[in-house]
Formats: C-alpha cells, sequence, structure tokens
C-alpha cells in the first residue's frame, strides 16, 4: 500500500515540475519569504538616514548607533546624494561646529531628529549617560513581520489544495481515474497519495518560510501540527475543484476562492474588537491564524495550540464529511 502511495506522489512530484504554474506554486514560499525580509526592516531599525563624509570618521562611528549613516568623498557627493528621491540628510562641518544640509522636502521629524543627533554629538553626550529605560515589551521582529509570516503560511496551506487541483486535472486530461478502477490501485490509495503532495507544499513551505524570515527559535512541533490540520480544507477543496475543473486556469480560479475565508479572518483578527470576532468562529483559517499568532510569538502553550487544532480539525471535518460522497463519486 505505501509503495503505491509514494509512487502516485512521485507521479505528482514529475507533472509538477513540467508545469510553470505547478513550479512557480512550489517556489512561491521561498519567493514570499525573501520578499518579507526585502519590505520590513528589523525591529530595531531607524528610518533617518545621514550622509557624512568619509574623513569625519569620529562623527559617523557616533551616529551609527542612531541612524543608517553613509559616507562620501567630497562635499559636492554629499550633495548629490542628498539631492536624491529619499529621505537624505547631510550633515557636514563649517567652522568649528557642523551643519544639517537637506534638500527641502524631507519630514520635519526627521530633520529634527538629525538636529537632535548632532547636537548631542557636539555635546558629547553618551547612552550610558541617559536615564532612560527602554520596554521592548518581548519582542525581538516587528508586529508587520509576524503578521506577513502567518499570512504567507495560511497561503501556503491553500496552495497545496491548488496542486491537488492541478494534479487531478492532469489525471483527466490522460485518462488515467478511471484506470485507477482496473489497477490494483483502490480508491483510498489513490486519494492518499494524490493527498500527499497536498500536505508536502504546505509543509515545506512553512518551514522555508519561517527560517529564511529568522524564526527559528519557535516551537516547531506547534508550527506543524497547526499546518498539517489547516491543510485539511484546502485539500478538500483541491480535491473537488480538480474533479469538476476541466483545465488548470479553471481549477486554480476556483480554489483560489479559499482566498476570501482566509483574508476575511485575518481582517476580523486584525481589524475587529473580540465581539465582533465571533462572527468568524466557523470560519477554520481563523483558529489557525491564532494558532500561528501565537507559535510566532513564542507566547503559545500546548493546551492553547492542542484547542486550536481540534476546533480547527472539527470544521473541516464539517466540511469533509458533506464533500466526501461527492470526491468519491468524482472519481468513479
Amino acid at each position: 500500500m505505501f509503495k503505491k502511495v509514494w509512487t502516485i506522489f512521485l507521479r505528482d512530484v514529475k507533472v509538477n515540475t513540467r508545469d510553470f504554474l505547478a513550479v512557480y506554486i512550489i517556489l512561491f514560499p521561498i519567493l514570499f519569504a525573501i520578499g518579507i525580509n526585502l519590505l520590513t526592516p528589523s525591529i530595531n531599525d531607524t528610518t533617518v538616514n545621514l550622509a557624512l563624509l568619509k574623513e569625519d570618521i569620529e562623527a559617523a562611528t557616533y551616529l551609527r548607533d542612531f541612524a543608517k549613516v553613509e559616507t562620501f568623498d567630497t562635499v559636492e557627493a554629499v550633495e548629490d546624494r542628498v539631492a536624491k528621491r529619499d529621505n537624505m540628510i547631510g550633515i557636514l562641518p563649517k567652522d568649528d561646529g557642523y551643519y544639517v544640509l537637506q534638500q527641502g522636502n524631507e519630514a520635519e521629524g526627521i530633520l529634527d531628529y538629525a538636529k537632535v543627533l548632532i547636537t548631542l554629538y557636539e555635546q558629547d553626550a553618551q547612552i550610558e549617560d541617559s536615564t532612560a529605560v527602554i520596554e521592548d515589551f518581548d519582542r525581538a521582529t516587528p508586529p508587520l513581520k509576524k503578521m506577513l509570516v502567518n499570512i504567507a503560511i495560511l497561503f501556503t496551506s491553500v496552495l497545496g489544495g491548488m496542486l491537488i487541483a492541478f494534479n487531478i486535472v492532469e489525471e483527466k486530461v490522460d485518462r488515467t481515474i478511471r484506470a485507477i478502477h482496473l489497477s490494483p490501485v483502490s480508491r483510498n490509495v489513490f486519494i492518499l497519495g494524490k493527498s500527499l503532495m497536498g500536505i508536502t507544499l504546505p509543509i515545506y513551505g512553512t518551514l522555508a518560510i519561517v527560517l529564511i524570515t529568522g524564526y527559528t527559535t519557535i516551537n516547531f512541533g506547534q508550527m506543524l501540527l497547526l499546518v498539517i490540520v489547516s491543510s485539511i480544507l484546502s485539500m478538500l477543496v483541491g480535491f473537488i475543484e480538480g474533479i469538476k475543473s476541466e483545465d488548470i486556469i479553471t481549477a486554480a480560479s476556483s480554489v483560489k476562492m479559499l482566498f476570501l475565508p482566509l483574508a476575511a479572518a485575518i481582517a476580523a483578527i486584525e481589524l475587529l474588537s473580540e465581539q465582533w470576532q465571533i462572527l468568524f468562529y466557523p470560519i477554520p483559517f481563523y483558529w489557525a491564524y491564532k494558532g500561528n499568532d501565537a507559535v510566532l510569538a513564542a507566547s503559545a502553550t500546548w493546551g492553547q495550540i492542542i484547542l486550536y487544532t481540534v476546533i480547527t480539525f472539527g470544521l473541516s471535518a464539517i466540511v469533509y464529511i458533506y464533500l466526501a460522497p461527492k470526491i468519491k463519486k468524482g472519481l468513479q
């Protein structure tokens, strides 16, 4: 039995490597993770950019603790850099002090911050002299990055269902679905073999996303449990849409409808108060998103994750009871 399941899975892998859209879906988690790293700064990053002369080593060293500093060989080079479209403030020596060079369209807050920094430098103020206390609320990454990683993980689970739909359509095109009735492969083995691709992508995608984005210290057991359970609904929809569709584009369009409840669940958690979120409790993605958020924040307990898993599995089981007869009929 396991050998037959494995054979079906390997066939799906070979088929997917020949189709551009399927290859793109497989690479999507890696591309999304790289994009998240490029778009979201570190929680300690600053948006203030300063341009100094290379010869002003002491000032550049001091200011790098508070802003992004670029150094240039000449005053003209600094002026050219400040004149570009982004927000760059020049700090140039004059007499016994410094003056601030601006293009004129910079935000007032950025300009004031640059003035304060150069004043502190001239007064030789050090971090050790400050009595301020920094509270980080136990956050090691920006909330935006955590949210995007969570969204990417849920998107990957939906894409697993889309791959199943593609593979079913491929079987219909090759006229091999009906052939399973004349082969030693049972219908249940066939379904299990097709499901492997749909669960492999979310697992591989989740691992790629969290590792590339730097979430290397999370509880991977909790995360994978949530990913597997949240992928059940996508796999069911992938089967039913693959059976109903006659081509890959139609199958992809139908499975993409899952993005609507997924987006609704995310919007409910991020934008609505707790009293209104009860309206979204029937959506499995709602509980998966809450669980993933807790795992990424390193605040999840096993009791909490098991509760979210049971709820997500129960809601997916209801969908399975409704769709299972249609899937079996479609494979006849």
